[in-house]
């Protein structure tokens, strides 16, 4: 479809200039708090959209969604938040199956230039935005497992994807096992955990997810967060 006049290119999200002024209006919510929580608060909202939409189509239809940044148009609230994607059109059959060429588009067209733009912007690691991604990942691979549409193995390419500590090409895996699920005194309620924190903590008012890492939670911050 074609793009209504009051959405945003994505490709401006790889602008230095558009990521400071996004920023600032997003982060007045949280009275302009350190820049990188701000950016890791906003990756949140936006990997959810991208990978909740890419995922379904991938593993459900097998359908490629023309998700790269010079492709798709964003929605975004007031605040800048990603509230929807406008696809240029409806996807096209995936050409390869292997677990990481079938989300390339998701990986290389649209993931590894956004991260790389918003940590050179904010200073944050860019491990902390692969985390929220990967995160994304694991959390909707391991929910569309029960969509009625989905065969005994649809979500297995993702689950194979996030078990590579490498890619094809060598490169270290930045989502490799994203998530990791932990025992507590509930042995039939294991605690799903993130790898790395969000960093959302050095906003004051938020303090720690759920998901929290437990190595990221020191004793006097724990229990604030857990007051």
């Amino acid at each position: 479809m074609a793009p209504d006049a009051g959405t945003l290119p994505a490709r401006n999200l790889l602008d230095p200039a558009y990521l400071g002024a996004l920023f600032t209006r997003f982060g007045a919510q949280y009275g302009h708090g350190d820049r990188r929580a701000v950016a890791s608060l906003w990756s949140k909202w936006h990997f959810s959209a991208l990978v909740a939409h890419g995922l379904a189509a991938n593993l459900l239809l097998e359908r490629d969604l023309p998700l790269g940044l010079d492709d798709l148009h964003l929605e975004q609230s007031p605040e800048g938040q990603t509230t929807g994607l406008v696809l240029r059109h409806a996807g096209k059959p995936l050409a390869e199956l292997d677990p990481h060429s079938r989300f390339a588009t998701l990986l290389d067209n649209h993931l590894t230039p956004l991260i790389e733009a918003l940590a050179t912007v904010t200073g944050a690691s860019p491990k902390v935005f692969w985390s929220s991604a990967g995160n994304y990942l694991e959390y909707f691979a391991s929910a569309l497992a029960d969509h009625p549409m989905a065969s005994p193995d649809a979500t297995e390419p993702a689950q194979a994807l996030m078990e590579r500590r490498t890619l094809p090409d060598g490169r270290r895996n930045p989502l490799y096992r994203p998530v990791r699920y932990v025992t507590p005194a509930s042995p039939d309620q294991p605690a799903r955990v993130r790898r790395l924190c969000c960093i959302r903590y050095l906003i004051d008012e938020l303090g720690y997810c759920a998901n929290c890492p437990l190595a990221c939670r020191p004793a006097g911050k724990a229990a604030k967060a857990a007051g």
